[in-house]
């Protein structure tokens, strides 16, 4: 196996060596972020607060700045996991590109260890980068109040990371396969960062959309990854301001921001469950890594 953790290396190096490449990969990140600072947060707490009608001498005021900017670190998350495993993958294309691929082809190398050394290079890097974006958000967090995360809810978030870096590397390596010219890959990443957004509802609730277009959303491992990460993160202050208000609306207030933002994904216009979204995400992943070395079997061939 050292063969493959050589080329699994080598893979890690180039990415990380690569500054550029970790800014633009941050990038539908940092949109998100500047969007939410300069018209998203109001739109949030207007929501928020509307749902709150009557309750407003329960609730604290710095728990709704709380879950708002919480808000605000799920889609930061959601989006993450969309664009960094990607940019991770480029790679693949930049090695197509410059007949690298020839050279590592040529070797006695077998073909499953060279696609998985970039598919686990990929998965690696896609976790330590936004495990580091959801540490540091998490401080920042802590600075301004409290989540009432619990240590459980904690470490099911770097899980939850860890699962999103795999399903998403596993699609988009389907994508890069496909790639012959570095242009032609940063292109689909330019779409890719405009949509990812709107698929996770980072910008506006899925809520807000039609059921088709939910379904259709639900159909990407990402959104799903979302979902985990809005319950995980929001649920411990979700619940202590149910807490603060004591049952006088018997439920209704936490009942209503989780429809309106979605903490479950949305198939046909059902809701689906937290144990079908991770076997939905298990079973896509599983699929798209065989999928992947087939593709790379064919479109890889040795000279």
């Amino acid at each position: 196996m050292r063969d493959f953790f050589g080329l699994t290396k080598r893979n890690l190096l180039i990415y990380f060596k690569d500054v550029q490449a970790i800014i633009f990969s941050l990038l539908t990140s940092l949109i998100v972020f500047a969007l939410y600072l300069l018209f998203l947060k109001g739109t949030f707490v207007d929501a928020i607060e509307g749902a709150m009608t009557g309750l407003e001498s329960f609730i604290d005021s710095k728990d709704i700045e709380m879950l708002v900017s919480g808000i605000l670190l799920v889609g930061i998350m959601g989006s993450a996991i969309i664009t960094v495993p990607y940019s991770c993958l480029q790679t693949i294309v930049k090695d197509r590109e410059t007949k690298t691929s020839d050279d590592i082809c040529a070797t006695p190398i077998k073909r499953w260890k060279i696609i998985l050394s970039y598919f686990t290079a990929s998965v690696i890097s896609s976790f330590i980068m936004t495990g580091l974006i959801f540490t540091i958000g998490i401080l920042v967090l802590k600075t301004m109040g409290d989540l009432h995360m619990t240590f459980a809810s904690l470490m099911s978030c770097y899980g939850i990371i860890l699962l999103g870096a795999i399903s998403s590397t596993a699609l988009f390596m389907l994508v890069v396969l496909l790639f012959k010219k570095s242009s032609a890959s940063a292109a689909f990443f330019g779409i890719l960062s405009a949509a990812a957004g709107f698929v996770i509802g980072a910008y506006i609730p899925l809520s807000q959309f039609s059921k088709s277009i939910q379904t259709v959303c639900s159909l990407f491992p990402a959104n799903h990854i979302t979902v985990l990460f809005r319950n995980g993160i929001l649920n411990g202050i979700l619940e202590n301001i149910d807490t603060s208000i004591g049952g006088v609306d018997n439920g209704l207030f936490v009942s209503s921001v989780k429809d309106i933002y979605s903490f479950n994904a949305s198939f046909m216009g059902k809701s689906v469950s937290t144990a079908n979204t991770l076997l939905y995400i298990g079973i896509f992943a599983a699929v798209c890594i065989i999928a992947m070395v087939l593709l790379y079997n064919r479109n890889y061939k040795r000279k």
